[in-house]
């Protein structure tokens, strides 16, 4: 799978921009706010159609525009294709030519996964950070996930309004049978997906954190639910019914699901140094890279976001080494040296793109 062409028109601060890529590693440098970042959300976009900085989609129009265009030609073992974004008042999605009635249909066109700066406060932050971690990587091999999520997040508003008409307007408290018995069964749905996919990051996390580490670390992986079994989470349901209704909000479910890392037994929230959360996101990132190619046969495309940088010579080229087989699209504010013949340099300066081998 690889991206071989990327059209800009009025996104972030490109007017009308068309790059051409190869199926390797592409290198996109520059200063800081010229607009390299900008290349990897329009590839995110493309995949998952959304961005990941922001959730105001008008703030990806280029200043004084009404509209902005991504299109993204893509080459897969079976298949090419080309996607088209349109955002305007309205969002429009198309395949091959062809109208998106529904956005989880895009979803499994590209694959990707991202590194970004910000990447570290998956495993610092909050539970939030992790359940988007999730979110992001299963719904692009499992569309169905990303229904089932939607509706479970539908049925969990509705259900907050009413604990607040019952708090505030003396409802009637059984009719809250109704939201619990729907949000059981989206929530059994969605943790069993989750269930398996922290499954198999475990399956291989462990060898890949081993070969960074020179087998110094042994890391390991929990998930946290209380949604495994659709009945007991009916029961906690009811039992905190009176709780639920005085704050306003449901309190347990899959909104609270978490993951939680071990490394050497210790967790690494609480005990990790700031080398073990970089060290352990890498591994985490690089074992969804092998999900994604034990799920569909095709390597994903890699976005890395201003992360290169942050290693060495040694260690760049011995991770490059490991995704040999997937295109990498790079960016960074100087150019770095990798020891690959298959490569593209792009300088990126004032929201223009050039190449220049």
């Amino acid at each position: 799978m690889w991206i071989n062409k990327i059209k800009l028109i009025n996104f972030r601060n490109y007017k009308n921009q068309e790059i051409e890529l190869n199926n390797n590693v592409n290198i996109f440098y520059g200063e800081n706010a010229q607009g390299k970042t900008n290349i990897i959300e329009a590839i995110f976009l493309g995949s998952m159609g959304k961005s990941f900085r922001t959730k105001k989609e008008k703030e990806m129009i280029l200043l004084n525009e009404n509209n902005l265009e991504v299109e993204i030609n893509f080459e897969k073992s079976d298949r090419d294709g080309k996607i088209k974004i349109k955002i305007g008042n309205k969002k429009d999605v198309f395949v091959n030519g062809i109208k998106l009635k529904k956005l989880s249909e895009l979803l499994g066109n590209i694959n990707t996964v991202i590194f970004t700066p910000d990447d570290i406060n998956i495993l610092k932050g909050g539970p939030q950070n992790r359940r988007r971690f999730l979110d992001i990587m299963i719904s692009q091999l499992k569309p169905n996930y990303m229904y089932n999520l939607n509706l479970y997040l539908k049925t969990i508003e509705q259900r907050n309004n009413y604990l607040r008409q019952i708090r505030d307007e003396k409802k009637d408290e059984n009719l809250l049978e109704i939201w619990d018995n729907e949000l059981a069964e989206y929530a059994n749905i969605i943790c069993k997906y989750r269930y398996e996919f922290i499954e198999k990051i475990k399956e291989k996390i462990k060898t890949i954190h081993s070969e960074i580490t020179d087998n110094k670390e042994d890391i390991e992986i929990e998930y946290i639910t209380e949604c495994m079994d659709k009945e007991n989470y009916l029961k906690l349901l009811k039992s905190r019914r009176k709780l639920d209704i005085i704050k306003g909000f449901t309190t347990k479910g899959v909104h609270r699901d978490d993951f939680v890392i071990y490394i050497n037994k210790k967790r690494l929230d609480i005990y990790g140094s700031q080398g073990q959360h970089r060290t352990s996101i890498l591994s985490l990132k690089l074992s969804e890279l092998n999900i994604v190619y034990d799920e569909i046969g095709e390597y994903p495309i890699l976005l890395l976001d201003d992360f290169m940088s942050e290693l060495d010579s040694k260690r760049r080229n011995h991770f490059l080494e490991k995704i040999k087989n997937t295109q990498v699209i790079i960016t960074c504010t100087d150019k770095i040296n990798i020891e690959n013949k298959n490569i593209l340099i792009y300088n990126v300066k004032d929201g223009k793109v050039t190449k220049e081998n």
